[in-house]
């Protein structure tokens, strides 16, 4: 007997096929414009699976961290110093309801500083744009519109007239508001002594982990810059907080926690403002009449020029029966008064930064490229050795004596003991310790808690 065909059912699949594709095809653009909405708008939610495919990633994670879920974000602080601008790419990974860990860094520097442009500002766009696109091939494309973008000046600026620094920062405003990446009301500014000085204390707190396990003891920081030296520590006694004078205390938030810390900058205490000083100088103003500056600190028989803050000074040391002595009774004289003094230094684990790292280097003290530690009394023994020595043994730096002897004196009126060990190096975990990363991590932790008020 001949099958009749079911003509009905033919219909149905007639039918069922195409609604079924054009129900396929309606998920698979709902999809689409969700992954693009949660990728632009939730800062956080960024993880590496949504960016696997994405064009140089590997060279910048963790390996196997898709697998395992981690959130990746990235970064981008420009430092704009007084003699070049740097900009750093700094990408992160997480485990949810963990703290951040560092994954890769990229940095670029261009000189002049900012500062140079100050005349003509439109010629400063031009460097901006070059950093900015390094970011942009460092960083993958899906990222960019959930990214900060973020500008601190330090010294350069900070010395220039308030209008000028003012037009250079809403020109470096206008490249940014441009880019792609995400670009706050906030997002260049000049940066005080004190937020320079927490922001390296993230920086070294975050790398050696202190900020990642509540109660882990933190580490103190140092650093000894030019124009001026920060100290910020993490006090533990009542009485520190109880004496310290106004405006040694900052309040910091990180990862719904509050730190009080111990954080000051003394701008003139910096090396080279304090080498002026020493010479009897004015910061800014040339010698009287071209007056020569005389000073037991500088090696016997020494005569030359040094060229401080585009002021050309000449310069000529002294014979004396006892250098070393004569150079401290002198520091000694500058930094009267100047320094505020706690006791709870000498309980603080610290790192020191910079000068610090570089006269210690210099003399041997630690290895150039690794660094190390020492005690603060090493310090006071090589400016004795290297004062005692110099008439007979001139140092390749006319001012070694003397920048000896400051370190050594300065840290005395911090409060520390001749046995205190102090950490010295440049990198942590081969992370370079710059005020930077702490100062993006911050920025980009505020940023969180702004898009959830409830935590």
């Amino acid at each position: 007997m001949r099958k009749i065909p079911n003509n009905g059912n033919l219909k149905m699949t007639k039918v069922a096929y195409p609604l079924g594709l054009f129900v396929c095809l309606f998920i698979y653009v709902a999809y689409i414009k969700w992954h693009w909405a949660s990728a632009t708008q939730a800062f956080f939610s960024i993880t590496e699976v949504a960016s696997g495919a994405r064009r140089g990633q590997q060279a910048h994670s963790l390996p196997g961290t898709a697998a395992h879920g981690h959130e990746v974000f990235y970064g981008i602080m420009f430092d704009a110093g007084s003699t070049g601008t740097r900009v750093h790419i700094f990408q992160f990974a997480r485990q949810p309801g963990e703290t951040p860990t560092l994954t890769h860094e990229t940095f670029k520097a261009l000189k002049p500083g900012l500062s140079a442009y100050a005349d003509d500002v439109e010629k400063s766009t031009s460097g901006i744009q070059e950093l900015l696109d390094v970011a942009k091939k460092d960083i993958p494309f899906d990222f960019w519109k959930a990214t900060p973008l973020v500008l601190k000046a330090t010294a350069g600026l900070r010395l220039l007239p308030g209008e000028k620094a003012q037009k250079l920062l809403q020109k470096v405003k206008e490249v940014f508001k441009a880019s792609p990446f995400l670009v706050g009301d906030d997002c260049v500014s000049i940066m005080n002594g004190t937020d320079e000085g927490v922001s390296a204390w993230i920086t070294v707190n975050f790398l050696t982990g202190s900020l990642k396990t509540p109660g882990r003891s933190s580490v103190g920081m140092l650093d000894l810059g030019g124009g001026s030296t920060q100290i910020t520590f993490l006090p533990r006694v009542e009485d520190t907080l109880q004496t310290s004078p106004p405006g040694y205390l900052a309040s910091l938030q990180m990862f719904n926690r509050t730190y009080k810390l111990y954080s000051y900058s003394y701008l003139g205490l910096g090396l080279m403002s304090a080498r002026l000083a020493i010479l009897g100088g004015m910061e800014g103003k040339p010698a009287e009449n071209g007056k020569e500056l005389v000073s037991p600190c500088l090696s016997p028989g020494f005569t030359g020029e040094w060229e401080h803050a585009e002021i050309t000074y000449r310069i000529s040391g002294q014979k004396a029966v006892n250098l070393h002595e004569l150079c401290a009774s002198r520091v000694s004289e500058i930094l009267r008064n100047k320094v505020h003094r706690t006791e709870e230094v000498k309980d603080v684990d610290f790192y020191a930064f910079s000068y610090y790292y570089d006269l210690a280097a210099n003399v041997g003290l630690i290895d150039v490229e690794k660094g190390g530690s020492l005690v603060v009394g090493d310090f006071d023994i090589a400016a004795k050795y290297v004062c005692r020595t110099a008439e007979t043994h001139p140092p390749g730096n006319p001012f070694l004596c003397m920048d000896l002897t400051y370190i050594s004196l300065l840290l005395h009126e911090f409060g520390f003991p001749e046995n205190k060990v102090l950490k010295l190096t440049r990198k942590i975990n081969n992370v370079e310790t710059s005020w930077a990363l702490g100062a993006i991590f911050h920025y980009i932790d505020s940023l969180s808690r702004q898009k959830s008020p409830a935590s």
